[in-house]
């Protein structure tokens, strides 16, 4: 078992949306932002990444590298749902992958399987909720 995938199931950590609770990979770091979902095979049900941004601001996201299609969901600093890129397909075209901007601000991101923004029935304006921890410096 790898470092990451113990880590990874050693995490706690959640959010909820659309009364489901989603454990989470949190990105916080420009590091783990750039490498995000990259490489992974598959994501498993009921799990995303998190990605935080320090500020407020458009945000785009690309599929470089990733083989698994996503919902990316943005969300302001009052984690109302803002903008949605759903079933991006995967890219492995490297840097000619396009991007996938948000319509407005955002501050956190959140990446789920290709489909569930659509089983939820997400709307803009859906509030997130941030597990215990999640979202506050180290």
């Amino acid at each position: 078992m790898s470092l990451l995938t113990t880590a990874c199931a050693s995490s706690s950590a959640w959010v909820e949306l659309a009364g489901e609770r989603i454990a989470v990979e949190i990105a916080d770091d420009d590091e783990e932002r750039a490498r995000g979902l990259m490489f992974r095979d598959t994501l498993a049900d009921g799990h995303g990444m998190l990605f935080i941004h320090e500020r407020e601001e458009r945000q785009a996201y690309w599929m470089k590298n990733t083989r698994i299609a996503l919902d990316i969901l943005y969300f302001d600093a009052s984690l109302r749902l803002v903008s949605q890129q759903r079933d991006v397909p995967p890219c492995s075209a490297g840097d000619r992958c396009p991007p996938y901007p948000s319509s407005k601000p955002a501050r956190y991101v959140l990446e789920l399987n290709a489909g569930e923004a659509r089983r939820m029935d997400l709307q803009d304006g859906a509030l997130l909720r941030l597990g215990p921890g999640v979202g506050e410096a180290p």
